[in-house]
């Protein structure tokens, strides 16, 4: 089996991508990168003199990764390669492709735990202050808005998530909605008065622009399709430059944002980390160290003797 990505390596990576998606159940974002990095390890291999998947050896993974750093790549970005990596290489081999997986003892650099930017409680209300008003007009596209932003922070949800969602799925008598995480994994999420209250306004301006392709999406673009992660993307990021001293954040930020102030006000880590859909509790607790950091800064500013 060449490692040239041609025809037959195209199809070796269309049934990868099709496990990956039918299979793991991993998200478009994580599949075309996951992808995207088994070529590049296919075509290294290649220009190694590795005509074939079964002769690839952990010393040309190690190669591969190695060029990867001395090319200046994020400590991050080797640890997904390496990841995709074994992931590639682990399906190939318990599919026959390969007689055996030589990425079982591949160690990539631990991604770093870099403490996530967040916005402060005030900037956060002045972000959905700014929301409102500009929803003040009718205009259908910016009670949408309002409405999404005022959900993504009162819920934590991620983007894909947002944009997942369907009418049916939002109770606003209960104020819970129904959302499906990584790997499928369906858990209801509450949200507050204000977001309720947002997500009402915005049920009744959505009649204005339904059309044939809005289907039972919650959130419509202008022509009247499920609206695309990166129209919410933009959104966040064009919204918080109008406030000069917030953190240029998108989405993400706002989960980030979210589950820091969950934290502040008291909540235990095992809800938040619930309402999050983290299959692991170790990664809610980043969320501590961020608000351990922001109570010392303010101790730093406030404490005569800090």
């Amino acid at each position: 089996m060449a490692a040239r990505p041609d025809a037959t390596d195209s199809a070796v990576l269309a049934d990868f991508e099709r496990h990956l998606r039918s299979e793991r159940g991993r998200s478009d974002h994580t599949t075309r990168a996951y992808v995207s990095d088994v070529r590049q390890l296919l075509s290294f291999a290649l220009d190694q003199g590795v005509s074939d998947l079964s002769e690839l050896s952990l010393a040309d993974l190690r190669s591969w990764l190695g060029e990867q750093a001395d090319r200046g790549a994020a400590r991050s970005t080797i640890a997904r390669r390496a990841a995709a990596a074994r992931t590639f290489l682990g399906w190939a081999a318990r599919t026959g492709r390969i007689a055996s997986d030589p990425s079982l003892r591949l160690v990539a650099p631990r991604r770093g735990r870099a403490l996530p930017g967040v916005l402060k409680q005030r900037e956060a209300s002045a972000m959905l202050d700014v929301a409102a008003i500009r929803a003040d007009d009718s205009d259908p596209i910016h009670v949408r808005d309002r409405a999404m932003l005022e959900l993504l922070y009162a819920s934590g949800i991620r983007v894909g998530e947002l944009v997942a969602l369907d009418v049916d799925d939002v109770d606003l008598d209960q104020r819970v909605a129904r959302v499906m995480g990584k790997g499928a994994k369906e858990r209801m999420v509450p949200f507050g008065v204000p977001a309720a209250r947002a997500l009402a306004g915005w049920l009744v301006a959505r009649r204005e622009i339904l059309g044939p392709r809005s289907g039972p999406a919650l959130f419509l673009g202008r022509r009247g399709a499920r609206i695309d992660p990166r129209q919410v993307r933009s959104l966040v990021h064009e919204v918080l430059s109008h406030l000069p001293d917030a953190p240029d954040l998108g989405p993400h930020g706002l989960r980030h944002s979210a589950a820091t102030h969950l934290l502040e006000g008291g909540a235990d880590l095992r809800m938040v980390q619930e309402i999050l859909g983290h299959a692991s509790l170790a990664t809610t607790q980043i969320y501590t160290h961020v608000s351990v950091e922001r109570l010392r800064a303010s101790y730093e500013q406030a404490h005569p003797r800090a």
